[in-house]
């Protein structure tokens, strides 16, 4: 593990050319381009946030930059993960962005951890940077690194993408600035998050939001303008709208003041799932032969799913006006038609979402196990052996 050297932050002559509109502004001015020189900063991943972050991190002239992430680089990746090229598929992420960190900026110090971030490393890691970057997809890493960044009161620049939508905020900033877990209190069961390729995501959004991040980075280190300390930015791309919510600390929030099993911790909820009753396809195929006018199937993927390809019996009530209550109305009014209500999705996630939702309002109904994937499969088999 090295540790930073901030014993000589003078800037040569090449460094005052390259960083000369940093120097231009009175905010930052040479004092502050030293700060950035005799700062570190931590990433979590370098993907699709982590690439832009670590680029602008790089170009801005930030002296130490750690890199962790356990991953390869895949073509799927190169959509959006704009510090890996084609010439890096099959190579170490870290590698890679290390590569061309210093492509961007020699006078950077890059250190890679090629390994997942753990209960066991995490505070070593952490310990020698002064800025974490919460660059990860999935819970428990975020609240891992949440909870380190506490223990050891480290600033944690959050984002987070799916589909158009992005958020950023500044964790942890002061003793009396919110966490991770006064924005999102307790993990919601996994096996109904859909991940990146499931749901997709527009490729330049991650570049917007890492951008943010590395804005919120400089912020800090140069003392500059207001971070988004108790601030929520959420960002819509389709509509190009930007909303922000206010996030206060909980009084009611536990002190924290050690690591725990975050594998354990978020996967607990998915016991919620176990009440849930389910059929599968060739079972939902003889209910609709025998009868199917004492049944409600309902489609909650989006109209454009629906549009493209559907159960011919299945009406289409999407997920997002579940979410939204917009739907809930409707779904009473159904529910008292005194038919058996059945619901399915793509492959089974966002159908389990939506039934743990009605539930509350005291709707039942059944899961499709597999959904429409199994369903168009069960259609071939059938089609072939006649």
């Amino acid at each position: 593990m090295k540790t930073k050297n901030k014993n000589n932050l003078d800037l040569n002559s090449e460094e005052l050319e390259r960083y000369s509109r940093h120097l231009s502004l009175p905010q930052i001015g040479e004092e502050g381009q030293k700060k950035l020189k005799g700062s570190s900063v931590l990433c979590v991943g370098c993907g699709g946030l982590g690439s832009p972050l670590l680029i602008y991190l790089a170009s801005a002239g930030i002296g130490h930059i750690g890199i962790i992430d356990s991953d390869i680089v895949e073509k799927s990746n190169l959509q959006r993960q704009i510090i890996h090229s084609t010439s890096a598929i099959g190579k170490e992420k870290v590698v890679s962005a290390k590569s061309r960190i210093l492509e961007i900026n020699p006078y950077c110090n890059v250190e890679i951890f090629n390994k997942l971030l753990t209960t066991d490393n995490a505070l070593e890691i952490f310990k020698y940077f002064d800025i974490i970057c919460d660059c990860t997809d999935n819970f428990e890493s975020r609240y891992l690194i949440n909870d380190a960044s506490v223990i050891l009161g480290k600033p944690n620049i959050y984002g987070a993408i799916s589909r158009f939508e992005g958020q950023i905020t500044v964790f942890n900033l002061t003793a009396e600035s919110p966490s991770f877990r006064d924005l999102i209190p307790e993990p919601p069961p996994q096996e109904l998050l859909p991940t990146c390729s499931q749901m997709g995501v527009i490729g330049v959004l991650p570049g917007l939001i890492g951008i943010i991040q590395a804005t919120e980075v400089i912020k800090i280190i140069t003392s500059v303008g207001d971070p988004l300390d108790g601030r929520l930015l959420v960002i819509d791309a389709l509509k190009m709208k930007f909303r922000e919510l206010r996030l206060k600390k909980s009084n009611q929030r536990k002190a924290i003041k050690k690591l725990i099993d975050y594998h354990k911790f978020c996967s607990s909820k998915n016991l919620e799932l176990d009440s849930i009753k389910s059929i599968s396809v060739n079972q939902l195929e003889i209910i609709i032969k025998n009868d199917s006018s004492n049944i409600l199937l309902i489609d909650v993927r989006s109209k454009n799913e629906f549009n493209n390809k559907s159960i011919k019996e299945s009406i289409s009530i999407p997920l997002e006006n579940i979410e939204s209550g917009k739907a809930i109305k409707q779904l009473k009014k159904l529910s008292l038609m005194n038919k058996e209500i059945y619901i399915h999705c793509k492959a089974g996630q966002r159908s389990k979402k939506a039934i743990l939702m009605l539930k509350e309002y005291g709707i039942l109904a059944t899961n499709i196990s597999g959904g429409i994937d199994e369903w168009n499969k069960l259609k071939k088999q059938n089609h072939n052996f006649n």
